[in-house]
């Protein structure tokens, strides 16, 4: 397996020789996957980006619609990691992290078909191993620009007063202000004259069966001048995503391992378009995995000082969903 130094100097010299390349690296940086857009129909990956699609993906959407069967983890399993969360908490050891878990899940659709019926920013199938659809966006680079949009804080849009309830909501509140504080400090790493150009906006994200509401916020910073000979230094700079680990981020990954005690493989890590010039990537949530034992849907949420439980429960389940129209 390469190196982190290794894989680096790939992408650095793609960079500073304008070769486009589609990156993918996993929660914990111990995989990656790199390869040029023509790459990708002989190792069986599409893609649908905004400004990219990879060959042979087509616009033609499944008609058939996605149904999918929860079987829920028991409260009990996710009160364990959660009180393991809390503990560190109160101790003072992290002000945000991040639990999630894996959640069987039953559908007569395949991965692909599931792949070609959901709407989203950001869709993959990766060799039919695992499908994401993802509405986040990790950083993007624009005309010596880099731009990170954190989402956190999510609300069923049919409740009554919903926009003003999650934008007044403390919790979410302070869950927010926290990830885009970490974010910005990210950015910095590798950027001037960073700042955060809009804050605590609302998404509206359809799925099959309700609407949500996600709170976002957008960073922006300034790129040295020859930013695209350092692109691999700059991508992982950056890694793990702050908004699916927590603050600060090198402890909290460690209570993450702790609560969850188990990897979470591809599942938050990231995706990087590169084009020559400009780059777009997307975190890995909302994330359907083909496993030994079957599939499972992989969510999670936030945990501050001020989570209660019950609602955390509730929100890692109302996050299985495949967003259609």
């Amino acid at each position: 397996m390469q190196t982190h130094q290794a894989i680096i100097d790939k992408i650095n010299n793609y960079g500073k020789n304008n070769i486009p390349f589609v990156l993918f690296v996993d929660f914990l940086m111990n995989k990656t996957h790199c390869f040029t857009p023509e790459e990708l129909a002989e190792n069986n990956i599409e893609l649908s980006f905004p400004h990219f699609k990879s060959p042979q993906t087509t616009d033609v959407r499944c008609r058939e619609k996605v149904e999918i069967e929860k079987k829920n983890i028991p409260f009990k399993e996710y009160e364990r990691g959660f009180n393991v969360v809390k503990k560190h908490l109160d101790y003072g050891n992290s002000y945000l992290t991040n639990l999630t878990f894996s959640t069987p899940i039953e559908t007569k659709n395949s991965l692909q078909e599931i792949f070609h019926s959901a709407v989203a920013k950001y869709k993959i199938n990766f060799k039919n191993e695992w499908v994401c659809f993802s509405p986040e966006t990790f950083i993007k680079i624009e005309d010596g620009k880099i731009i990170s949009c954190p989402m956190k804080g999510t609300i069923d849009a049919s409740i009554e007063n919903a926009e003003q309830l999650i934008l007044n909501d403390e919790k979410e509140t302070a869950e927010h202000y926290t990830i885009v504080d970490l974010i910005r400090n990210d950015v910095s790493i590798v950027a001037t004259n960073v700042q955060v150009e809009k804050f605590k906006y609302i998404d509206t994200i359809k799925t099959s069966n309700k609407t949500l509401l996600q709170m976002s916020s957008k960073i922006v910073g300034d790129l040295p001048i020859n930013y695209y000979e350092q692109i691999g230094n700059i991508i992982f700079s950056l890694l793990p995503a702050g908004s699916i680990c927590g603050a600060p981020k090198k402890k909290t990954l460690d209570i993450i391992q702790e609560a969850e005690k188990k990897d979470r493989g591809f599942y938050t890590g990231t995706c990087f378009y590169f084009d020559g010039k400009s780059m777009d990537s997307c975190v890995l949530i909302r994330f359907i995995e083909q496993t030994s034992n079957g599939l499972v849907y992989k969510s999670g949420g936030g945990i501050t000082i001020n989570s209660e439980v019950e609602k955390e429960y509730q929100e890692l389940i109302d996050k299985i969903y495949v967003p259609t129209l």
